[in-house]
């Protein structure tokens, strides 16, 4: 069903998106599959939802006749490996190739999904109900801790803390392939582009990570990394611009390496203090068989 909406003096200057739910009675999951299905155009062009609206601007949304669904399904299929759990928090170790959270309605097969098959009560957690109680994320290709909340309380507890740059500590391990130094800080604003970042100094949000080389043996180091700030695929734009792309990471000129499905990034650690309790906690995650192998051929000693 279309629908066709004009922006009159009261909505001028309003998000897009904000504009859209306003007028439409949408909640924030509908409109993100709106936006992300391209469902809503802007004076007859494709709308991405960042963008502000003027005074005479025609929007056309296109609302699907069948309700959108809202919500992850809980997915019972396989089983989640648990590293802490208690009332508030669940740290969970993800395989690579899984998904954080589903980007569409009635997706299954992510730690989302698996979280609410075994603790129901996460289901509608967060901003997006999709993410499950999940803090933060894990791309697609990279394994290891993982931390959701068990209550909103919780969550949005969580979530502040991890905009608090020292209030999280995460801690990765990757082998890259190129000069690197022994040690270092690369501080570098990183930029949206498509599927992927790009360094921008004038547009890019601040993005820090600490790093040092663990162990080398030819052109191979690898390096145990510190993430200060979390921007979407920051360890692997970082070490590229460095000219130290991660092992199996093609998207940011990373070598190849035969057999691995894979890049060898792996989230090894991360603490955080339980918002109730105010204890210190922190969950380790062992390093994937696949990425074991690779390391005994590189760095056989490590």
């Amino acid at each position: 069903m279309k629908k066709e909406l004009k922006v009159e003096e009261a909505g001028a200057g309003k998000r897009i998106d904000v504009f859209v739910g306003e007028a439409l009675t949408l909640s924030r999951a509908q409109l993100k599959v709106l936006f992300e299905e391209g469902l809503v155009k802007l004076n007859g062009r494709r709308a991405k939802k960042g963008v502000m609206v003027a005074r005479g601007d025609t929007l056309e949304v296109e609302v699907p006749e069948t309700p959108i669904e809202e919500g992850a399904a809980a997915d019972t299929s396989f089983e989640l490996r648990t590293l802490y759990v208690d009332d508030q928090l669940v740290f969970v170790d993800k395989p690579a190739g899984m998904p954080s959270q589903p980007l569409k309605p009635g997706e299954v097969g992510t730690v989302a999904n698996a979280l609410i098959g075994r603790f129901p009560e996460m289901a509608g957690i967060g901003d997006d109900p999709r993410e499950a109680g999940l803090c933060h994320r894990l791309d697609v290709e990279t394994s290891g801790v993982l931390l959701a909340a068990r209550n909103r309380q919780t969550w949005e507890a969580m979530r502040s803390a991890f905009s608090d740059e020292r209030s999280v500590t995460k801690k990765y391990l990757a082998l890259v392939k190129g000069p690197l130094a022994d040690e270092g800080v690369i501080e570098v604003p990183l930029e949206h582009a498509g599927d992927h970042v790009v360094p921008s100094v004038e547009k890019g949000r601040p993005a820090i990570t600490e790093f040092s080389v663990r162990a080398r043996q030819g052109s191979y180091s690898l390096v145990d990394v510190k993430l200060i700030t979390g921007v979407l695929h920051q360890v692997r734009a970082h070490l590229a611009s460095v000219g130290a792309p991660i092992v199996g990471d093609a998207l940011y000129g990373g070598a190849e390496e035969p057999g691995l499905k894979r890049f060898f990034l792996h989230a090894v650690s991360l603490a955080v203090v339980n918002p109730v309790t105010n204890l210190l906690v922190r969950a380790e995650s062992p390093l994937p068989p696949e990425l074991s192998r690779v390391l005994d051929k590189y760095l056989p000693s490590t």
